[in-house]
């Protein structure tokens, strides 16, 4: 059987296709991992494109790290679709992301094409072509794999590979290429993926609606649900959910049976670590200061906010391009709360340009 795709599952293969692509300017980048049932994801697949024959690397049946090497290289622009996942897996791997980086999903919202376009979105979009779904929940981690799923894999980077020299095209000609740049630096920034268990809580849902010494608590719990997913290699909520950590925090719970009563608190969860749970929610806290203030904005903050939404939105439109690729609804709030000493993209680069100076001047 014919096939549009080139299976690598030997390292002299690799080596060897490495060396072709040595040329290349560009090189359209996926990846296929599976991870329900663990913390660090299972990779499976890279697919690789210069616009010729797409090229799957069977990272289960070769090491990758020659690979790895190579993308880190930045001889060639290396093209992404939403690459956060997929540069989380390779500085997990790899300890780097591939670079220089050109993620279409963030093109594609710098071109007024929406907020948070999806893969399938852009392709029907731009090519006129509807991506094939019936693959997508493929058990990656399975060999052998059939053609048809390894078609489908290799799409991914076929498709990207005609869509990217339009993209770039059409920033050079708006003047935004510039920009596209300066984002995509930032997402490639390897700290971004490193693991940093202390600052966990960052991804807590329901923080911002606890009192201040219940954060702490939050954050100490959240700090140790990381340390003990990474332990086991199990997903974090596996270990414990976030509304059992804000529960935990809230309410301080001090015997095995007070745990009992919290949600999404299992029996098994109590009898493995009651007594850790117990420990940490007892160990006195030494800042009592918030680490979130979301949503404690005073009624003429909130106005201030409003107005300062309505002027992003406006600015947004009159230039077709994503709002929340601009600034999010917590970035205003912080400038808001904090003036011209926010910490936020929209006080830098490009946004400044667009955006900030104008809503420093509506404070």
């Amino acid at each position: 059987m014919t096939t549009d795709f080139h299976l690598i599952q030997t390292p002299g293969e690799l080596a060897a296709q490495i060396e072709r692509w040595r040329s290349a300017p560009w090189l359209a980048v996926d990846t296929e991992f599976v991870r329900e049932e663990t913390y660090y994801a299972n990779l499976c697949l890279i697919q690789v494109s210069d616009g010729g024959m797409p090229v799957c690397v069977d990272t289960l049946s070769l090491d990758p790290a020659p690979l790895f090497a190579f993308l880190f290289e930045p001889r060639a622009v290396k093209v992404f679709h939403s690459a956060g996942q997929d540069l989380e897996l390779f500085v997990q791997r790899g300890g780097d992301c591939p670079h220089p980086l050109f993620d279409t999903q963030v093109a594609a919202a710098l071109l007024g094409h929406g907020e948070q376009l999806g893969y399938a979105a852009l392709v029907e979009r731009r090519l006129g072509v509807a991506v094939d779904k019936s693959l997508s929940r493929t058990d990656w981690s399975r060999r052998p794999l059939s053609d048809a799923a390894l078609t489908y894999a290799a799409d991914d980077v076929r498709h990207l590979a005609v869509i990217y020299p339009a993209l770039r095209e059409e920033l050079v000609a708006r003047g935004r290429l510039a920009w596209l740049e300066a984002e995509c630096e930032r997402l490639g920034d390897a700290r971004r993926y490193r693991i940093d268990p202390a600052g966990a809580w960052r991804g807590v849902r329901g923080l911002s609606r606890l009192a201040p010494e219940a954060q702490r608590l939050a954050a100490r719990l959240a700090s140790w649900r990381e340390e003990e997913a990474i332990r086991r290699n199990r997903p974090r909520r596996w270990i414990l959910d976030d509304t059992a950590i804000c529960q935990l925090a809230a309410r301080r719970p001090d015997t095995l049976a007070a745990l009992a009563q919290i949600e999404g608190l299992s029996a098994r969860r109590i009898g493995r670590s009651g007594e850790a749970l117990l420990a940490l929610l007892h160990e006195p806290v030494d800042d009592a200061a918030p680490l979130v203030t979301e949503g404690r904005e005073s009624a003429a903050q909130k106005q201030k906010t409003q107005l300062l939404l309505e002027a992003l939105r406006n600015r947004a439109l009159q230039e077709q391009v994503a709002p929340t690729l601009v600034a999010t609804r917590s970035d205003i709030e912080r400038l808001v709360r904090e003036g011209p000493a926010a910490e936020i993209p929209l006080l830098n680069g490009w946004r400044r340009q667009l955006l900030g100076e104008e809503l420093l001047a509506k404070l």
